[in-house]
């Protein structure tokens, strides 16, 4: 049975950063299921952690016994979203928005489910593609000033930067003011979700619904999540974090979650898993090595949403075994390390070549620029990066040179 506690949950998670009308949508929960949707372009064939804030609040939803609405970009994919943007997306086929969107719906098949009264997923080509474009311009068109689209941020930034932002682009807040309103009429959707830099695409979505139907509907939209460090979400050094096992495996998907820095813990427990918000504050308080423990859980629940249950304890037990097990039956080389010389921190090439796994500091930095260097499990990109005690896992650094040479260090 639904419940009108969704939006209270949602804002002790973090997830909340914009509300078009908190009284008037916590009322609508209260009054029964709301069907509420959030918009995917299909610009590659999987999405990867830095949407992951999206799907949880729609899982989050479904959880209240609310209807999630999937929206697959079938048709604004061939303009691009000018949010958050500083140049002009590259133009797709329709084979590769369509591959695309097949490979996406593979990602909410765990968190969601679906079904005829479950969550649902719609396609805006459905009723983009027959549109005119001079009769959609006549009808929606109008509702729409050249002014108030200027002072929006995804608008407005571009411009500032002077980075082109073509008249296709353009187009794109008209589209998806237009995919709200078709929600609305064809599945009863009165509530548009997104991240922050959609908040100007879902007040006009609002906006034309209320001047063309006389009806009131909603916006909510997330904060952008960045780590403690400032890092984007989704994005590392070695690349993308995609939630697709062919893209990532799930081992390195649990190393991902598990490398998670100490102060993002508690904030991650709260988005990213299930756990209740008393246990996720339990292990938020955790201090000294104990952080480390919550930081497997984070792993083990995270990865378990993504991959299952099974491929989240496999996960754990390899990591456990290489980096526990491994350890103290010493069947891994290992080699000591002053601890002083860890808290300044090593040039990635020299640990290399210190611990055996490459016969120069030129051999090593090759190995790192070809791909063949991994730190903890984690492909390392960066030939100067610095290695440091903030990389200990269980009280040592695992460095690896293709899948057969690996060395342990640990600081003396």
């Amino acid at each position: 049975m639904p419940n009108s506690d969704f939006l209270a949950e949602a804002t002790a998670r973090g997830f909340v950063h914009q509300c078009t009308d908190p009284a008037g949508l916590d009322a609508a929960f209260a009054a029964g299921p709301v069907r509420g949707y959030i918009g995917f372009d299909c610009t590659a064939d999987s999405l990867h952690v830095g949407s992951l804030v999206q799907i949880m609040l729609l899982r989050l939803m479904q959880r209240h016994g609310h209807r999630p609405v999937v929206l697959m970009g079938g048709g604004t994919t061939r303009i691009g979203d000018p949010s958050g943007k500083d140049e002009s997306r590259q133009l797709l086929s329709d084979a590769q928005i369509a591959a695309n969107m097949a490979g996406i719906a593979r990602v909410f098949a765990p968190f969601l489910r679906f079904g005829p009264d479950a969550a649902m997923v719609a396609d805006n080509a459905d009723w983009l593609d027959p549109l005119g474009y001079i009769p959609l311009l006549r009808e929606v068109g109008t509702h729409f000033t050249i002014n108030r689209m200027l002072t929006f941020d995804s608008v407005k930034l571009r411009l500032e930067r002077e980075q082109p932002l073509t008249f296709l682009e353009f187009n794109y807040m008209i589209l998806q003011s237009y995919d709200f309103r078709e929600l609305f009429r064809r599945h009863g959707v009165t509530l548009q979700m997104g991240g922050s830099d959609q908040w100007g695409n879902i007040v006009s979505g609002i906006e034309l619904v209320r001047r063309t139907d006389a009806a009131t509907v909603y916006g909510l939209t997330t904060k952008l999540i960045t780590t403690a460090s400032g890092a984007k979400m989704g994005k590392t050094a070695q690349g993308a974090v995609w939630l697709t096992a062919d893209r990532l495996a799930p081992y390195d998907y649990w190393q991902f979650w598990r490398n998670t820095e100490d102060a993002d813990v508690g904030r991650f427990l709260r988005l990213f898993t299930d756990l209740p918000l008393d246990e996720t504050a339990r292990l938020e308080a955790l201090g000294g090595a104990e952080i480390n423990e919550a930081k497997k859980i984070l792993a083990t629940e995270a990865t378990a949403l993504a991959h299952g249950a099974a491929a989240a304890a496999a996960a754990a037990a390899t990591a456990r075994s290489t980096f526990e097990q491994g350890a103290a039956a010493a069947t891994l080389p290992g080699i000591g390390v002053p601890r002083s010389d860890l808290d300044a921190g090593i040039p990635a090439f020299r640990l290399f070549t210190e611990a055996g796994l490459a016969a120069s500091n030129g051999e090593a930095r090759r190995l790192i620029r070809g791909g063949g260097a991994r730190l903890n499990d984690v492909p390392l990109a960066d030939e100067g990066q610095v290695i440091g005690a903030a990389d200990l896992r269980d009280g040592a650094i695992k460095l690896s040179a293709g899948r057969k040479q690996h060395r342990l260090v640990r600081p003396v």
